[in-house]
């Protein structure tokens, strides 16, 4: 901080000029995309870059999920954006910046600016990080070039620039560093845990009963209803896909709720049942269960199944996250358009039965687990977490100015 601290006050002691982008910029050109239909288009070699590509680490786009071929780039409104040009997306991720580390063509959804000689690339990259770009729409968020050009921007002299540019890329290098090093002990975490918990619950060498599902308990399918029936007070409900996307092992709340209406005409889970999912995108998804643990009933979907026993609802979700269990499931996983639980084979599936005291003994072990794995506010992921925080921060710091009057 000191260096830059001493250039801001030989260089600007009263103050940074603000101007808009669209003063920074020699040229705004936008993108398009050749048809999917024409093969001859797709598969080239002429990076072709998309608003996901924007998305990986660092500040240059290096390589793009799609490229296209010269056919493709003159059918289409697609243009080339030369290497050292920012490319900033202007739908979808709005205001989301990278630099075209190589000559790259875009798509609608992004715009290249050729920036004037006053302003590094690399600076504005990081500046546009610490600003919130709200875009319009309701189902596809996006600005407009006039919108994005009118956004007013810091220009230092271009010394300041690249020493907060040069101390920046040692800071997010150094921070990348770690951060790889914390996920990669997170995922050994993880697999230690997996490994502990299957061999927690397969028993072996101990005289424990195992019991097919249907044995100690009954499978109740739920009741359809969709995202247009989904109001902000109303009835508590777990859709299928929230059990995959958002859910964990167990859980005492629900994030969707459906009209009060509709409550005569649904099924519900009831507290200590398990809720399974009959389809998925994956084998690894069909069968996903969550244990519900709240103090109502709650209102399940159709692609959903309710486990009503006596067991630990934990421990009967603990069980069915095994790769015993999640093999044996495999074998009952109708493979077609849509994988899809065969409920007949999957009741079948046995699973231990020891007392009740030692469910609650092995669930209270698997939580303290589960927790130091995924939690995050506490173990490596809440390391991860403030590393992330801390460069932010002063990432921000730098990148923060006195106007001039």
């Amino acid at each position: 901080m000191s260096r830059i601290d001493e250039l801001i006050a030989k260089h600007c002691p009263d103050g940074v000029e603000f101007r808009r982008l669209g003063e920074c910029v020699v040229k705004n050109t936008g993108g398009g995309t050749p048809s999917r239909s024409i093969p001859s288009y797709w598969d080239g070699d002429i990076p072709w870059a998309s608003v996901g590509d924007l998305s990986v680490p660092g500040n240059f786009i290096l390589t793009t999920r799609a490229s296209i071929t010269s056919k493709g780039l003159k059918s289409s409104p697609s243009n080339i954006i030369s290497r050292g040009d920012v490319i900033v997306a202007v739908k979808i991720s709005p205001g989301k910046m990278k630099i075209a580390a190589k000559d790259i063509a875009i798509n609608q959804d992004l715009r290249g600016l050729s920036l004037h000689n006053f302003i590094n690339s690399s600076f504005l990259t990081y500046y546009f990080q610490t600003i919130s770009i709200v875009g319009n729409g309701t189902i596809v968020k996006g600005i407009t070039t006039d919108t994005l050009e009118r956004i007013r921007v810091p220009i230092p002299p271009l010394e300041v620039q690249r020493e907060i540019v040069k101390v920046l890329d040692t800071f997010t290098k150094l921070e990348a560093e770690l951060e790889a090093e914390l996920e990669a002990e997170l995922e050994a975490r993880r697999r230690q845990y997996q490994y502990y918990r299957d061999a927690l619950l397969a028993f072996r060498d101990q005289d424990v009963q195992w019991a097919a599902m249907a044995d100690v308990g009954e499978f109740f399918r739920g009741r359809r209803f969709t995202k247009a029936d989904y109001v902000e007070d109303g009835v508590g409900c777990i859709h299928y896909g929230e059990i995959y996307t958002h859910y964990g092992t167990s859980t005492n709340i629900v994030i969707s709720h459906v009209q009060p209406e509709m409550k005569p005409i649904l099924r519900f889970a009831k507290p200590g049942d398990v809720v399974v999912t009959d389809v998925g995108e994956t084998v690894e998804d069909v069968g996903k269960a969550v244990a519900w643990m709240g103090a109502d009933d709650v209102a399940i979907h159709d692609h959903c199944y309710a486990f009503r026993h006596s067991m630990n609802p934990k421990f009967v979700s603990y069980c069915m996250q095994t790769a015993s269990f999640i093999a044996e499931k495999a074998k009952y996983v109708a493979r077609t358009k849509i994988n899809t639980l065969l409920m007949d084979g999957f009741s079948k599936i046995r699973i231990p039965v020891p007392p009740l005291e030692e469910q609650e003994r092995i669930v209270s072990i698997l939580d303290k687990f589960d927790a130091l794995a995924n939690d995050i506010s506490i173990g490596l992921p809440a390391e991860i977490k403030a590393r992330r925080q801390q460069y932010e921060h002063y990432r921000d710091r730098l990148l923060i100015f006195r106007e001039t009057a």
